[in-house]
This record gives C-alpha cells, sequence and structure tokens, in this order.
C-alpha cells in the first residue's frame, strides 16, 4: 500500500491558481467517486479551502499514486499539467502522516493555531466517509490526526492568544472587566472590523449592542446584525454613559469624541470603568482621553501590538507542537511497522501449532485413547512449551519491526521457521 499528499497551498501557489483547483462542497461526491473508480485506488479524501486544495490516496503496491492523481486533477478542474506542476507539492509514506499531523495542528496554517482548518478537514472527511471511499487505513489515520490537533491544542497554548485586531480587542476587554457578561456595547460607525469586534463581544456575553452612524440607515441595517438599538448620531456621546465598551470605526476625518466630553460621561457612570476601542484611521477619539482615570483607550497600533506579541508567543508554543508532532509521527510509524509483521507472527503460531498436533497425533497413534485427564495434561503441556519457543521470536519481531535495521532479524526468523514471505 502506497500513501500519497498532493496539494496547493497559500505558500506554494496564488490565489488564482488555488481558485481553478478549488473543489467546490457540492462538487466534492462526484469528485471523490470519480478518485475512487480509478484502478489501483484503496481509499481517498479531498481537502478544499479558501487556503489549500489537498488529494490524499491509498493505492495498490504496482500502481503509482502521482500519475494517478495527476491525471484526476487535469480531468476534473480542466487545468493543463504544466500550469500546475510548479505550485504542486507531494508527500509520500511517513513525509505524508507528518504533513497530515501538521495540517490539523493548524502548523501549516496561514495564521498558526487557528483552529478552523481542523473543522474543515474533519468536514472533508465526514464527507468522504459517507460517499464510501473512506473505509480503512487512511480513515484510521485521519482520526488519528485529529487526536494529534487535539493533543496538540490541550498540551501547548497555540490557540489561546489572540492573533486579529478584532479579537485582541476583546481580550483586553476581558482583562479590563474580568467578566464580559451583561456589558453594552455601542458601535459608533459601521466598519468591518467594529462589525467583527462586536460579533466576539457578543459571543463572549455582551448583551446589548447600540450601533450609531454618521447615515441612520445604515446604523439601523448593522444594529438588526446583533438585535440591537440604532441611535440618531447626534445623540451617541449623551448614550455613553449606560455603555461599558466603546468601538470607533466612523470615516470621520476629525475627532467624535473628546477628552471634556469623556470627562463628564466618566463622571455621569460614577466612575465605573470604561473601554474605548478606536479603530479608525484618522483617529475618532482625542487620545488625551487615556489620561482620565478609569477610563481605557487604546488604537489601531495598540491593538496590532498586542496582536504581534501574541503571534510571537504562538510561535513558540508551535515549536512545543512540532515536537508532539514529531512524537506522534514515530508512534504510528512503530504502529504501522508492527503491523506489517502481524501476518509473520500470525504464521510462526500456526506453523508451532501445526508441529505441536503433529507430535500429539503420534503419541496417540503410539499409546492408544487415553483418559480425557491425560488428554487436558498433554494439552496444557505442550501449549505451555509452544507459548514458551513463541514468546522469544515473537517478542524479537515486534522489537525488530520498528528498527531501520530489523528486515534482517525478520528474515532470520522467517527463515529459521520455515515460514513464507
Amino acid at each position: 500500500m502506497k500513501l500519497l499528499v498532493t496539494g496547493v497551498s497559500h505558500k506554494t501557489a496564488p490565489v488564482e491558481v488555488r481558485e481553478c483547483l478549488a473543489f467546490p462542497e457540492p462538487a466534492l461526491p462526484e469528485a471523490l467517486h470519480s478518485l475512487k473508480s480509478r484502478a489501483g485506488v484503496s481509499e481517498a479524501c479531498i481537502l478544499s479551502t479558501c487556503n489549500r486544495v489537498e488529494i490524499t490516496v491509498t493505492t495498490d503496491d504496482p500502481v503509482d499514486p502521482q500519475a494517478l492523481v495527476d491525471e484526476f486533477l487535469r480531468e476534473s478542474r480542466m487545468v493543463a499539467a504544466t500550469s500546475i506542476e510548479p505550485y504542486l507539492y507531494r508527500h509520500e509514506g511517513q513525509n505524508a502522516i507528518h504533513h497530515l499531523f501538521r495540517v490539523a495542528s493548524s502548523l501549516d496554517s496561514m495564521v498558526v493555531g487557528e483552529p478552523q482548518i481542523l473543522g474543515q478537514l474533519k468536514a472533508a472527511f465526514g464527507i468522504a466517509k459517507t460517499e464510501g471511499v473512506l473505509c480503512g487505513w487512511l480513515e484510521g489515520l485521519l482520526e488519528r490526526s485529529f487526536s494529534v490537533a487535539k493533543r496538540v491544542r490541550s498540551e501547548t497554548g497555540i490557540g489561546q492568544m489572540a492573533v486579529s485586531v478584532s479579537y485582541a480587542a476583546v481580550e483586553l476587554a476581558r482583562k479590563i472587566f474580568g467578566s464580559l457578561n451583561n456589558r453594552t456595547v455601542m458601535i459608533a460607525g459601521a466598519g468591518k472590523m467594529s462589525e467583527l469586534a462586536a460579533r466576539h463581544l457578543r459571543r463572549s456575553g455582551a448583551t446589548h449592542v447600540f450601533v450609531t452612524n454618521r447615515t441612520h440607515e445604515r446604523a439601523i441595517e448593522m444594529a438588526k446584525l446583533f438585535q440591537g438599538t440604532p441611535v440618531e448620531y447626534n445623540r451617541f456621546v449623551a448614550m455613553l454613559p449606560e455603555v461599558d465598551i466603546l468601538i470607533a470605526s466612523s470615516g470621520a476625518p476629525h475627532y467624535i469624541l473628546h477628552k471634556d466630553e469623556m470627562q463628564r460621561v466618566i463622571g455621569a457612570r460614577r466612575n465605573k470603568p470604561m473601554f474605548l476601542i478606536d479603530i479608525a484611521v484618522p483617529r475618532n477619539i482625542e487620545p488625551s482621553v487615556n489620561d482620565l482615570d478609569n477610563v481605557f483607550l487604546y488604537d489601531i497600533d495598540d491593538l496590532q501590538e498586542v496582536v504581534n506579541a501574541n503571534l510571537r508567543e504562538r510561535l513558540k508554543e508551535a515549536e512545543r507542537a512540532e515536537e508532539i508532532v514529531k512524537q506522534e509521527v514515530e508512534r504510528m510509524m512503530a504502529r504501522l511497522k508492527v503491523q506489517e509483521i502481524t501476518p509473520t507472527i500470525v504464521s510462526l503460531q500456526e506453523e508451532l501449532e501445526r508441529i505441536r498436533q503433529a507430535e500429539i497425533d503420534k503419541v496417540r497413534r503410539k499409546f492408544g485413547p487415553v483418559t480425557r485427564e491425560q488428554e487436558e495434561a498433554w494439552e496444557m503441556l505442550t501449549r505451555g512449551i509452544i507459548n514458551k519457543v513463541a514468546h522469544g521470536p515473537i517478542s524479537e519481531l515486534r522489537l525488530q519491526a520498528g528498527r531501520p535495521d530489523g528486515a534482517h532479524v525478520i528474515a532470520a526468523i522467517r527463515k529459521v521457521f520455515h515460514l513464507q514471505e
């Protein structure tokens, strides 16, 4: 059996190449059946995301999996081999296992540690399983990759630190307030980044969202996304005493909130803390607002510094994750070696059992009928001898299966006991 992973990713191919090789989800069942129907293919899985397209197959030994997958890509994606060959990567055998474990653990992602890839891989696995093209060794390998990813996330901090500006804002808010439960948010402006930050805040426990915008219709539209309340643009400062977190992303060319206004707001709040996120360029909030007690103002550069620091920490955790992946690959290879030697162990046990039965038959012919107690004694005695004889060779077979030069010892044991290959 051969294992091959063929693909392109954000590291090897520009977006236009990834687009032409991508498989829309509705097209996956037909593509999987087309791939599985090719002579020699045992199992198949197709992972297709915006950043990566990968074809994973197991094939019978005489088959050339590379030629098979290349033909499949040419026919199914209608692309010329010369146009995609420079961008393809291929991993076989142990390297393929290592690659699959790294992908599942998000070590090969554009943002190291992001959790989406594991969900995407599980979805691809589910489709392949449903279509009946995963039903053996590759199925077990992919399931193992999920376990490796889970171990990486539980034993390292690779996914614990925010690496997007919008989520960094939530992380900072949590440090200021402890819990975000029942906190109120105001969005000033309708930018995409402010929308993302508000979504993260809602998921983290914030209960109500006010939205204001110079165009009131846009405020109404955005408020609906959060089951929130639109606020007239000229009234938003008056509403701030009710707000715990302000996200400012207005396109205004001047400050929309000044220090004197914020001083009145914090007074009306009786000095309860307030978190201001200014992700507008040019800035929406006068920087001196940060001088006020219990007012915490962060602009886009502050948030980016948090993101960069977290990215550096993630890369440190990624080194630990790489070591876990290496351990798991070695464990998988050892397991595969033992599986390869299992037929030899079974043959040895069958050969020794044949010898045992032949010797018992000789004794029966020589001594004639025996009592049940004598029969049981013969069985116990001969099985005990056979088990002791078998123990040494079987232990050695398992030990040598995981060693690079173990094939010579395995061949010698086969020869000594007259076992077929």
